[in-house]
């Protein structure tokens, strides 16, 4: 009917004073209003209201907070409103934040905090290689 419309999936509404903890997956877009804490993932925008609040590692193409949100964040792209506070490890292309808005932690680029996870294997107890060592001398 609008033209560039990309899905007829429905808006998930999320509202305050609703408490939902676990694994979550919106098909389309979520407007949080309550308290969501776990995994959270959507295919589309994932909205936190200024009484929301979202504690877990979340995953979509977008994240607009005006409430709070705490944890890991992977998306396309990023916006914290003049009411928001985002707080953990966030990996995105793109992110705007308002004057007011709040951002507390570390912004990654998700190559290098995918290597932070991979595990060393038996040989992580060797001596490192001489490329990377080095010497600190105080003066």
């Amino acid at each position: 009917m609008f033209g560039n419309k990309k899905s007829s999936t429905g808006l998930t509404f999320v509202a305050q004073g609703t408490k939902l903890s676990g694994e979550s997956h919106f098909a389309g877009e979520a407007l949080i209003g309550g308290e969501v804490y776990g995994k959270v993932s959507s295919t589309g925008k994932i909205t936190i209201e200024v009484d929301g609040y979202v504690d877990g590692e979340v995953n979509c193409e977008e994240l607009k907070v005006s409430g709070n949100f705490k944890g890991k964040l992977k998306c396309k792209k990023l916006n914290i409103t003049s009411t928001g506070t985002v707080e953990g490890e966030i990996a995105c292309e793109s992110m705007e934040i308002f004057e007011g808005g709040q951002f507390i932690g570390m912004r990654v680029r998700e190559d290098i905090a995918l290597l932070n996870t991979i595990s060393l294997g038996e040989d992580s107890h060797t001596e490192p290689k001489a490329d990377i060592q080095g010497e600190l001398q105080a003066n």
